[in-house]
């Protein structure tokens, strides 16, 4: 038996795209995370001189980085979602994706709310008796209602 303890293991889950700052609207509402604010800690980068205005962008009178932005969970048990913008844009289906699992009672409501949000319906989908909803977010990365 193994008697050494290994450190838990951090990790953040990262969607390249081509606007940032679009897609962690969407998933913050759709997953009920906020919006990291950066404000504070860039104004002190652009003080050091470690980053300039250019590489930001104002939104609601906050600076934001202009290619990047990280939503997370409000109680802090759920993992680090990083938008992060790519030059190409997607060309096929995801090889990795996110199933919102929600009581099956709900899903009609959930993909109602999504919907709104700017999310699309692609299909539906059964595995015996488990049913889900495929939609695709407004860049269009699929993810599971379930």
């Amino acid at each position: 038996m193994n008697t050494t303890t290994t450190p838990a293991i951090a990790f953040q889950v990262v969607v390249d795209c081509a606007d940032p700052h679009r897609l962690a609207r969407f998933w913050s509402e759709a997953i009920h995370y906020e919006i990291e604010d950066n404000h504070e800690q860039i104004l002190g980068l652009i003080d050091q001189g470690l980053v300039t205005r250019e590489e930001t962008m104002e939104i609601d009178g906050r600076l934001f980085f202009s290619v990047a932005v990280a939503i997370d969970d409000p109680a802090g048990e759920r993992p680090r979602l990083l938008f992060q913008v790519v030059p190409e844009a997607k060309t096929v289906k995801n090889r990795v994706h996110l199933d919102l699992r929600f009581p099956p009672d709900s899903h009609p409501a959930e993909v109602e709310r999504l919907t709104a949000l700017g999310a699309t319906f692609l299909w539906n989908g059964q595995q015996g008796p488990h049913t889900w909803v495929t939609m695709a977010d407004p860049e269009g990365n699929e993810f599971c209602v379930s």
